[in-house]
């Protein structure tokens, strides 16, 4: 039996601190702590467990296996401490800051429009929103919650499905007049396909001719990181993009863009997850919350 005199819960609130806030300096600061007393609590905290955390260096922390299991387990504990103090208060409420994190096309077509509700409905939360098509480690940046389009990969991560989109070829009616309206994929070749500038899931674009699925490689003169820049770049008549539909609903409906070679669309699509650090379901409120707020609102 752990000796009494061990204060582990709080030990464990220093520790998941230094790992939030990135460092010793300002973990002590938000402990009321000297960096110092802060180092040795850590070091104590390896001791005792026999294995190191985290590896020590000039500029940063960098958390060993170990530790970032160990991170992951004292993050569900204390959420689950904290929820059970809120539920036996009167005033229990969502509170605190939520760091998420979302691709830039869901971030502007969803997540900011429903800013103002969430926080309506839970004004004690503060939201910290990054927008970004790169794949983020969700402990590595201290994120709460992260929105991912396509397939998940096998992780220690819980996630809640919020819907699917299936993907349309689109370009703006001033570059079809320009260069044509393909109408078959080999008309493709003729054409400037703009892609993304990273590593993709589905490298080219999947067409399917008489029930024959064959992939399309992208070749243009444009890249980009995020799928609202190359929205824009199609809106401007630069070329043909293959997006989202529900990022371009709209832009159809107006006569902004037209979809092209549907007849030879494959019909796949992207799901659309919201995936967080929880197993156990132990979640502090204001992440539950925001879980339930986006698949009570979010309709892709």
């Amino acid at each position: 039996m752990a000796r009494l005199e061990v204060n582990r819960s709080g030990e464990l609130e220093v520790f998941v601190r230094v790992i939030e806030l990135g460092g010793f300096s300002a973990a002590a600061r938000a402990c009321g702590m000297t960096p110092s007393a802060v180092s040795k609590l850590v070091a104590r905290l390896e001791q005792r467990l026999g294995t190191r955390l985290v590896n020590r260096s000039t500029r940063q922390l960098q958390l060993t296996p170990e530790g970032c299991a160990f991170y992951e387990r004292g993050v569900r504990v204390l959420a689950d401490l904290d929820e059970a103090e809120r539920s036996a208060s009167a005033h229990s409420a969502p509170r605190g800051r939520l760091r998420v994190n979302a691709n830039v096309p869901f971030g502007h077509h969803f997540l900011l429009p429903l800013v103002p509700g969430f926080l309506e409905r839970h004004p004690d939360v503060t939201l910290d929103i990054v927008l970004t098509d790169e794949v983020i480690d969700i402990l590595e940046h201290r994120t709460d919650v992260a929105v991912r389009a396509g397939p998940l990969k096998s992780s220690s991560l819980m996630a809640r499905k919020l819907g699917q989109t299936r993907m349309v070829i689109v370009g703006a009616p001033a570059y079809l007049a320009r260069q044509g309206t393909p109408a078959t994929p080999d008309d493709l070749q003729r054409h400037n396909l703009l892609g993304f500038n990273y590593v993709r899931a589905q490298q080219g674009w999947p067409m399917r001719r008489a029930g024959v699925d064959t992939v399309v490689a992208v070749t243009g003169n444009a890249q980009a990181s995020d799928g609202e820049a190359l929205r824009r770049l199609t809106l401007a008549g630069l070329g043909l993009a293959r997006l989202a539909a529900f990022q371009v609903r709209e832009d159809i409906a107006a006569g902004r863009l037209l979809a092209v070679l549907e007849d030879f669309n494959p019909g796949d699509s992207e799901e659309v997850h919201a995936v967080f650090v929880g197993q156990g379901g132990y979640l502090p409120l204001r992440v539950r919350a925001f879980l339930d707020f986006l698949v009570e609102k979010v309709a892709i």
